[in-house]
């Protein structure tokens, strides 16, 4: 099975870290101002400490330019009529209602202009793990068009989703299906809460960003990655260490500072079982490409130390996390796209992404 076909869909709004980042410690510190009732200098000195400690905790510029939203919320950087991040009447801004219309919103629009003109394919495939609501946007389009396409949903399984809906696909691809289309609709920037003024939550809002793609999974083709292997492992004693929840304003995320540690510890032998599974020798990591998902940069820092890559062999997620910061399920594909475009031939391409669980998902492909 091939996937192939790679589409991604910028998000309407875009900012640039820099700015990103004042608007956070602001968000923060009009949030309090309602909460606590602050006078104005004392809401003046809130937002000077939200500021310093947003500097030492968020994900730098250098690390993420820029991240795309779809809340008009943020490029406007008021709070007067704002829909979400209404901060003057809210502290923690709308409830799950709110972000929820605003989430279906938007998904159907993007379901509408992704598949303008398009055929149907057997099957689509809809991952997300930042809004729900049914039927789906996936749904509505099918019925819209009365096409014969089945519909899966794959949801909330975090930022390792997309390995899972490639092991579905396959499934499906087996089964006789020509055409599965898998499409990942992330709007990360839908859950944040201004309240929340814990450094753990500083650096979560700091790194998420909103991510829309679809790529097609087909039996046969002659270009596009090939799929050889998949392998998946929940890490022991692990449950705690990260976490997204929905709460009453939004989805909540935990996560624990020894994510990456605790990844590390069972990556190396985790890897050398993917290998395995394509009966290929792990030695041949070394001529590889590796997309691992970039939750961040230590992430990426800790795989590549762990496994003792190159530069060059994680150079595409770093160049992901760079222009789009971490969009959740949609970061891995975003990796594809680029590696599909620019690796040769016959390529080695190894797939690394975690979740909640903690989960960790591995693919194998080749570059066709």
């Amino acid at each position: 099975m091939l996937l192939t076909a790679f589409a991604a869909s910028r998000p309407r709004f875009e900012i640039s870290q820099a700015r990103s980042l004042e608007w956070l410690a602001a968000a923060h510190a009009e949030a309090e101002a309602t909460r606590a009732s602050l006078t104005p200098a004392e809401k003046s000195a809130f937002t000077l400490r939200m500021a310093r400690l947003v500097a030492r905790c968020a994900c730098a510029p250098d690390k993420i330019a820029r991240r795309g939203h779809s809340v008009a919320d943020i490029e406007l950087g008021g709070w007067d009529g704002n829909e979400v991040y209404d901060l003057r009447r809210h502290a923690h801004g709308a409830g799950t209602a709110t972000r929820t219309r605003v989430f279906a919103e938007v998904v159907n629009a993007y379901f509408d202009e992704a598949y303008r003109g398009d055929d149907p394919p057997d099957d689509l495939i809809h991952v997300t793990c930042t809004g729900y609501a049914s039927p789906s946007g996936a749904q509505q389009l099918v019925a819209r068009h009365h096409w014969p396409t089945r519909v899966t949903h794959a949801y909330h399984m975090g930022c390792y989703a997309a390995v899972p809906a490639v092991r579905i696909a396959a499934g499906l691809a087996a089964t006789g299906s020509q055409r599965v289309d898998i499409a990942h609709t992330e709007l990360c920037s839908l859950h944040l809460d201004p309240s929340d003024h814990r450094p753990e939550q500083l650096v979560v809002q700091s790194l998420f960003a909103d991510g829309l793609i679809r790529y097609s999974a087909v039996p046969h083709g002659q270009r596009g990655l090939e799929l050889i292997a998949l392998h998946e492992q929940i890490v022991s004693d692990s449950a705690a260490a990260m976490r997204w929840v929905a709460a009453d304003h939004g989805m909540h995320m935990t996560l624990a500072r020894d994510v990456p540690e605790r990844i590390a510890s069972v990556l190396r032998a985790f890897v050398i079982e993917l290998y395995r599974r394509a009966e290929l020798d792990v030695g041949r990591t070394r001529d590889s490409l590796f997309a691992v998902h970039p939750g961040g940069p230590r992430i990426i820092d800790g795989v590549q130390h762990t496994l003792e890559l190159a530069d060059a062999q994680v150079a595409a997620s770093r160049a992901v996390l760079h222009d789009h910061g971490n969009m959740s399920s949609a970061t891995l594909p975003h990796v594809w796209m680029r590696l599909d475009a620019s690796a040769p031939r016959g390529t080695l391409i190894a797939s690394l992404a975690f979740g909640p669980g903690l989960t960790v998902c591995g693919a194998l492909f080749e570059k066709r």
